[in-house]
């Protein structure tokens, strides 16, 4: 017998994530308790091993001052806990912290995933309902015997091809957006759409591999704003950490 008509049509989405790279900046609170943290942990600490070696180093050189220093204690000690610490402390000066802010930040090139390093980024894609294109999270329409799940699993596929490397989070959605067809297309047994959202975080940063079918954007939360309708939006956001 055929199938009962679905009056919504059901499609899977995929909120591919890519995870902060780098902390974000502390606050000046955080500032002033992790200071003091760090002194409360300094007054309350034992000495190292390095320290215990830099002591009784500087007890054998008192004792060498008072002539009661005994050359034998001295040999096989080479390099001098001191000494350690001038050659880390010159290894430190030469050392130079990448920049945190990217070209593509400073571009604001919102194609690169090389951008907002200290935030999560969520792709989104142009893809075309009905007669607009419009910016949303990659999806497609839900077949007869797959799961949600696999459904949007097929839509990261469809959009960025089989080589991307994703977690996907569960096998329930984490959120819902349904909506009505215009009226002029509505019918009885064509009421609307349901999108049913899923969740995964990119494994890798290299998506030279991803064969892009699609305009793809890397955005943060604070940007969705820029291309998702107010409706669409306050679905995502519902699930969406910052």
């Amino acid at each position: 017998s055929a199938a009962a008509p679905r009056p919504w049509k059901l499609f899977g989405a995929m909120c591919l994530l890519r995870l902060p790279r780098i902390t974000q900046p502390l606050e000046k609170v955080e500032e002033e308790m992790a200071a003091l943290m760090e002194q409360i942990e300094l007054e309350k600490s034992h000495y190292s091993d390095h320290e215990m070696r830099k002591l009784e180093e500087e007890e054998q050189l008192q004792r060498k001052k008072e002539s009661l220093y005994d050359e034998d204690e001295a040999r096989g000690k080479v390099i001098l806990a001191q000494d350690l610490e001038e050659k880390w402390e010159q290894k430190f000066q030469q050392f130079k912290a990448a920049p945190r802010i990217t070209d593509a930040d400073k571009s604001n090139d919102r194609t690169s995933l090389n951008r907002k390093l200290d935030s999560n980024l969520m792709l989104l894609v142009k893809q075309k309902i009905g007669n607009q294109d419009l910016w949303l999270l990659p999806q497609v329409e839900w077949q007869p015997g797959e799961t949600l799940r696999s459904t949007a699993e097929r839509a990261m596929a469809t959009f960025l091809g089989d080589h991307i490397q994703a977690k996907v989070l569960g096998n329930a959605p984490y959120g819902i957006y349904k909506y009505k067809f215009p009226k002029a297309i509505r019918t009885e047994n064509n009421v609307g759409a349901k999108v049913f959202f899923f969740k995964a975080f990119l494994q890798s940063s290299d998506l030279s591999q991803a064969e892009l079918k699609a305009d793809c954007l890397w955005v943060t939360k604070k940007e969705l704003g820029d291309y998702l309708n107010s409706e669409y939006l306050k679905k995502v956001n519902r699930f969406l950490l910052d």
